[in-house]
């Protein structure tokens, strides 16, 4: 993984529009954003907010509309699929919520699997290099089972093994414990924690305020934007009140006492 120090990711005035049925949806606007090597980012926020938007951008997994994006020294937001798709197989690791592992390869099977897309590897390379990346999981002692006979916890971090297989220059987790228990989602998150120490990149996508707390730095999302703490905050509250005034009560679950008439 690269960890020099360099902006692995650069946004600039970004801005995400979908087109459906002549309505126009504003999913992000004005996103500048810089994540250099060696940091740990979350990125949290209301659902709807953009964020996993933003995180299928910066995985070149969709484009911007409009706005510069640099990843890892590459001009990207112009290039052509199959460049992009180039790209992201050298630079990107995905660590996603349903760890998206191929039922019927084994374990090391699904963690070779971004290998095999890339020329000048050889099947014994393929194999030595998955067989450390779950080393470094405490996977290789499940190498030759099938996901369904792991638990969803050994599941997610044979996908993160899958993730670090080809040293990519930053890890992208979109809720990465979403689809975990409390105690195997902070199993994930002290492994994250483990491999930031250890030099990697990572921006993660999280609505859990707890889980974002890991990351060093944290970035909050509301309508499309990034903003600071206490933005975030004060638009939260001027949402519970307006929930609060559509149900009569307040959310606490008590009802207010009908005003006389």
């Amino acid at each position: 993984m690269n960890t020099t120090d360099q902006h692995i990711i650069e946004l600039e005035d970004l801005s995400k529009v979908f087109f459906t049925d002549e309505v126009e949806t504003h999913a992000l606007s004005g996103i500048h954003l810089t994540i250099d090597a060696g940091e740990y980012v979350s990125i949290s926020g209301p659902s709807g907010c953009g964020k996993s938007t933003l995180l299928s951008i910066l995985g070149l997994l969709d484009s911007p509309t409009t706005g510069r994006y640099r990843l890892n020294g590459h001009g990207v937001e112009q290039l052509s699929q199959s460049e992009q798709a180039g790209i992201r197989n050298r630079e990107v690791g995905f660590i996603f919520q349903a760890f998206n592992l191929i039922g019927d390869l084994t374990v090391i099977e699904n963690v070779e699997l971004p290998l095999t897309y890339r020329t000048g590897i050889t099947a014994r390379q393929r194999r030595e290099r998955a067989l450390a990346s779950l080393e470094r999981v405490d996977m290789a002692h499940r190498l030759n089972h099938y996901p369904s006979q792991l638990s969803g916890g050994q599941q997610q971090r044979v996908a993160v093994a899958r993730a670090l297989v080809g040293e990519p220059a930053i890890l992208l987790a979109d809720e990465p414990t979403g689809n975990l228990d409390s105690r195997n989602g902070e199993q994930v998150m002290l492994l994250l924690n483990e491999l930031h120490a250890a030099g990697a990149t990572i921006c993660m996508v999280t609505h859990d305020p707890r889980y974002a707390s890991f990351a060093e730095r944290q970035i909050y999302m509301y309508d499309g934007q990034i903003v600071d703490e206490d933005t975030m905050n004060r638009l939260r509250a001027k949402e519970e009140e307006r929930i609060q005034a559509l149900l009569g009560r307040p959310l606490d679950g008590t009802r207010r006492e009908a005003t006389p008439t």
